[in-house]
C-alpha cells in the first residue's frame, strides 16, 4: 500500500492509525485529512520524537499494509 491509496481511504484507515498510535485522537486525525506529513508532525508532537522517528515508524507501518 502507499499513502495515496491511505489518503484516498483515510477516513477507513484511521482506525488503524488510532490502532498504531493509541495516544492520538480522532480530531488529530480529522485535522491531519490523510496528509502523511501533518500525520507525522503529529506524531512528532504527541510522542517526543524527532521528525525523521515519525517519519520511520510511518514507513514502517505503512510497508506492514
Amino acid at each position: 500500500m502507499n499513502w495515496d491509496q491511505i489518503a484516498g481511504s483515510w477516513k477507513d484507515i484511521k482506525g488503524q492509525i488510532l490502532h498504531k498510535w493509541g495516544e492520538l485522537t480522532h480530531d488529530e486525525l480529522d485535522e491531519a485529512k490523510g496528509d502523511r506529513e501533518r500525520l507525522e508532525g503529529i506524531i512528532q508532537k504527541k510522542y517526543g520524537v524527532t521528525r525523521e522517528e515519525a517519519s520511520r515508524q510511518v514507513d514502517r507501518w505503512i510497508s506492514e499494509r
